[in-house]
């Protein structure tokens, strides 16, 4: 998506070789003209696919998936990092491991709002080493859940999980695809 490609150039910074701050448009300061019209171009990619249910983990994904939730008209649920005293009865759990945060997060979801007659579409807004992504699809797995595929904000080619996870038949779309990326350069994927 080429207008969230001209946001990374202009708005975003690079703290290192592997962390994008985008902080001022897509996470704690959301653009939301820029969130919707990310949100219907996956509606648009993803609207043929019978996704009846969106998912993501908390917190970073929730808000595009919410809106990507709306612009489908279907409901959106979470995988919680914390368990909660309203999250009784049964949960689906699985371990991810966060790069950005150095630790390993018990993630869980109730199994009263994953199930097998559910046809997931994944949403994240980064996609680097695939943690969380894998996360996910354990709990759709868990659950007998279909995965639809995944709709990622920014992957970051370079660290590989996309490219695995194609590899492996998953379907993946991002919008913005870093090749690479330095203090000076940004590199976009054709």
């Amino acid at each position: 998506m080429k207008k969230l490609e001209e946001r990374i150039l202009s708005d975003a910074q690079v703290l290192s070789d592997e962390i994008l701050k985008v902080g001022s448009f897509l996470n704690q300061e959301i653009d939301t003209d820029l969130l919707q019209e990310m949100a219907q171009e996956i509606a648009d990619i993803y609207k043929d696919c019978g996704v009846n249910k969106v998912m993501t983990i908390e917190a970073s994904g929730i808000a595009i998936a919410v809106a990507v939730g709306m612009a489908m008209g279907v409901p959106v649920v979470f995988a919680k990092k914390h368990k909660t005293s309203n999250l009784d009865g049964g949960v689906y759990s699985t371990v991810v491991h966060s790069f950005t945060h150095n630790t390993d997060y018990s993630v869980m979801i109730s199994r009263d709002y994953l199930t097998a007659d559910d046809r997931v579409l994944l949403v994240d807004d980064f996609l680097a080493r695939g943690k969380a992504m894998r996360g996910l699809m354990d709990l759709c797995d868990q659950a007998g859940a279909t995965k639809v595929g995944a709709a990622i904000q920014i992957e970051k080619c370079f660290g590989g999980a996309g490219d695995e996870l194609r590899s492996e038949g998953f379907r993946v779309e991002s919008l913005a695809m870093i090749e690479s990326m330095g203090k000076d350069k940004i590199t976009f994927r054709s």
